[in-house]
Order: C-alpha cells, then structure tokens, then sequence
C-alpha cells in the first residue's frame, strides 16, 4: 500500500508539474508589468518586429500628411527614417513604453471586460520619430501629428472564459508549486524504499518538465495556425516566443534537476551495492 500511494503522488506531482510552472508564469509574469516588459523588451531588436513597426507607423503617419505631388517622397523618406531609428535607444526606450501601456490595457480587459483585444500603441514610437525627423531639417516633419497608431496583439473569442481561466491561474500561481513539491517529499516519505522512490521522483520530475515543454509547442503551432491572414506571420512567431520564454527555461531547469536527482539516487544504489559486495567476499590468505 504504501508503494501504492508513492507511486500514485509521484504521478499526480508529474502531472502538476506543467500547471505549476503555467499557474506561476501567469501570476508572476503576465501579471507583472515590470516582468512583462522585459519579457517583450528584446523584441525591439527583432528585425520581423520592426519591420511591422515601420510598415503600420508610415502608413498612419503618410495618410495625415498632405505633401501633394511629394507624397511619395515623404513615405519613402519615412520609411527610411523609422527603420533607422528602430536601431536606436530612443526607439528602445518607446518600445518599453509602448509596452507598459499594453500590459496595462491587457489587465483591464482581464479584469473589467472591456474590450476585446490588446492592442500596441505607436504613439511614444510616432512622438520619438517626430523629434529625430524636426532635429535633423525634415522637410514637412513638424506637421507630422502624433495620433494613437495601435497595433493589435492579441484578439479574444472568448473574452469571459479566458478571464476566468487566467484568474484561476493567478490564485494557483505560489500554490501549484508548493503542492507539487510536497508531493514529491510526501513520495519519498511513505515509500518503503525510499532511494528508489527519490530516483521515480526525479524521473517524474523530468516526465513533467516534458509535458510542459510539449504543451508549449502544441500551444504555439495552434496559436500560429488560427492567426488572421493580414498579420506578420514571423513576428507573431516573435511575440509568442518572447512571452514563453520563461515556460521554455522552467522545463529546461526541472528537466535537468529531475535527471540529476535520478542519477544521484542511482548512482548511490550503486555504490552502496558494490560496497556491500566488496564487503562480503571472503578474506583470501
């Protein structure tokens, strides 16, 4: 029986392994605009990235210019000008912004129900632009108008039931974890042999981090797949990365502390069998 109930915790803790980590990146990344943002910072040197950024800001901005026969002049220069300075700092620093502002947009659709997406605004990247193109002599630069050029990141089907899904994530989010653990130590301490129950633990633990990693892949090909076809397929490729990244770590780390963990315990069977062995055999003359 007690084998029985070792063998049974050590399959419930492999199964929560994977909601854990879920549980844990929903509260203390997604939930936390600091995390988040620099979650989504790298993305600023993506080159997929800036290139949707470029494309969507020249057409806002070119469409409120009215440079007459120079309009086409004007759109090509602004695109020379946006893609030069997606290479800055200053572009950095509007990326963030632009990014808190969209952390801050996808918790109230959380947590009010209003609205139906999360959308980036391009506004402190337009503003930014604005001040390069006046400080450098840009013809018609300061009729540029700074408006909201947003970018939709996210679209909900199912705005109700992914609130309460991510609110059920949010209050597991430290306690998944803790369970799981406890489980692993309840495993070892009702086992009858215990190092052979600390090597099946670690072995879960490895079984787990698996899961996680295949329910990460499953979760990009599906998101990937359903995607409208007017948005930039590699940049999406881009964003859903970014965000997962931590999910993609956590299965990397519990993969190889349940691997260690199984060959140590192993490894000790072993030494202790051969010591015993060794032990055993009969003094020769």
């Amino acid at each position: 029986m007690r084998t029985f109930v070792s063998a049974v915790l050590i399959a419930l803790m492999a199964l929560l392994v994977p909601l854990s980590a879920v549980a844990y990146w929903a509260d203390r990344e997604l939930g936390d605009v600091n995390r988040y943002t620099a979650a989504m910072s790298p993305l600023a040197g993506d080159p997929a990235v800036q290139g949707v950024v470029v494309t969507q800001a020249t057409r806002a901005i070119s469409g409120q210019i009215d440079a007459g026969p120079f309009q086409g002049g004007v759109e090509t220069l602004l695109a020379e000008a946006l893609g030069s300075f997606t290479g800055t700092p200053a572009y950095r620093t509007a990326w963030d912004t632009a990014n808190r502002a969209a952390h801050a947009a996808f918790l109230k659709a959380l947590t009010t129900g209003e609205g139906n997406a999360v959308t980036l605004d391009l506004a402190p990247v337009v503003q930014q632009i604005k001040r390069e193109l006046v400080a450098d002599g840009v013809p018609f630069a300061d009729h540029i108008p700074v408006t909201h050029t947003e970018i939709e990141v996210v679209e909900y089907d199912n705005l109700g039931a992914l609130r309460r899904v991510f609110r059920m994530l949010q209050i597991a989010g430290v306690w998944l974890p803790v369970l799981t653990l406890l489980l692993a130590a309840g495993a070892v301490a009702v086992a009858v042999r215990r190092r052979r129950a600390v090597l099946a633990t670690g072995l879960g633990l490895a079984a787990g981090a698996g899961l996680l990693w295949i329910a990460v892949l499953v979760c990009r090909r599906m998101v990937l797949r359903d995607l409208p076809p007017d948005v930039d397929r590699p940049a999406a490729e881009a964003v859903y990365d970014a965000l997962t990244a931590f999910l993609r770590t956590t299965a990397w780390v519990v993969l190889a502390v349940g691997l260690a963990v199984a060959l140590a315990a192993w490894l000790t069977g072993r030494l202790r069998r051969t010591t015993g062995h060794t032990r055993s055999r009969p003094d020769t003359p």
